[in-house]
């Protein structure tokens, strides 16, 4: 059963995010997400101009009049969400925690493939996998999905993106448009994405919170590491402490984006301090572009 305040946060997620998907970003899903190729619709006769090649000789030689074979995209797709549930989602110091947001990406993404008619799955992982959806259509699939996303409860405190990837390609067999959604911090899954992309569409989206960029000055305060579950007093009033934490996380963020931009991966950043619609709309408008 399902208690009410669940109930209240899924209906409010699927309205906040009913507009963006049906008026704004419907349309850029299905222009960037083509589908897997070209199926067989019709024949017609033929008409000057048409492609030569689509002639169906079979039909023109049994009705004595020219034909051609008439093709429309096939559009349904397969879509998986994964999503990162480890300790760092619960981490928030603007709008929501990372965690709240990756929840609406997902409504979003989700609500937008069933309006374009294709099957979505969810996988929720830690340091392994805890949960798994199969693929399917519907209205009723989305939102329990978004149920299981906003009521996860995790299992487990850290992060190992390789092995959800390894679990994901094993269960998806065919070519897939994966929607991976993490804060990113770990390590030791360059191999896995790189080959995730050459056998699906994968597009990468990081939540990021301003303070893991950028320390502010607030005295002596106790940090805790949620994944490692390590706590230590810090002294945010010095400055050289925190330029050197700026430096650490620029470098960081230098080296994660170097590595998408150099294998010519997918990739966005996503904050929870600024509003995810123009960001998320301008990306795909440019990877629409540039797929044509």
């Amino acid at each position: 059963m399902l208690n009410r305040d669940l109930l209240k946060k899924v209906k409010k997620i699927e309205l906040s995010t009913r507009h963006l998907v049906n008026e704004v970003f419907g349309g850029e899903y299905h222009s960037v997400f083509k589908g897997r190729g070209m199926e067989f619709a019709e024949v017609r006769e033929y008409s000057p101009g048409d492609e030569i090649r689509t002639i169906d000789w079979n039909v023109s030689a049994r009705t004595g009049v020219p034909h051609v074979k008439l093709f429309e995209e096939e559009r349904e797709l397969t879509v998986m969400i994964m999503v990162d549930a480890s300790a760092s989602g619960a981490f928030g110091t603007r709008v929501q925690m990372k965690r709240n947001l990756a929840a609406e990406l997902s409504a979003v993404l989700a609500f937008s493939a069933v309006k374009n008619n294709d099957k979505v799955g969810l996988i929720i992982f830690t340091d392994r996998v805890e949960k798994y959806i199969p693929p399917r259509k519907g209205r009723s699939h989305v939102l329990r999905v978004i149920r299981e996303v906003l009521n996860h409860e995790p299992q487990h405190q850290g992060t190992s993106i390789n092995t959800a990837l390894e679990f994901m390609n094993r269960v998806l067999r065919k070519r897939s448009v994966i929607f991976l959604i993490s804060d990113f911090l770990d390590t030791d899954y360059d191999r896995s994405i790189k080959q995730t992309s050459r056998r699906h569409d994968l597009l990468s989206f990081h939540l990021q919170d301003p303070w893991e960029t950028k320390l502010p000055n607030l005295g002596l305060i106790q940090l805790h590491d949620g994944e490692t579950g390590e706590t230590s007093l810090v002294n945010t009033g010095k400055a050289s402490l925190r330029k050197a934490y700026q430096e650490q996380a620029k470098l960081r963020m230098d080296q994660l984006q170097a590595f998408f931009k150099l294998n010519g991966l997918d990739y966005l950043v996503i904050r929870t301090d600024i509003p995810y619609v123009d960001p998320l709309i301008s990306y795909f408008r440019k990877r629409a572009t540039r797929n044509r």
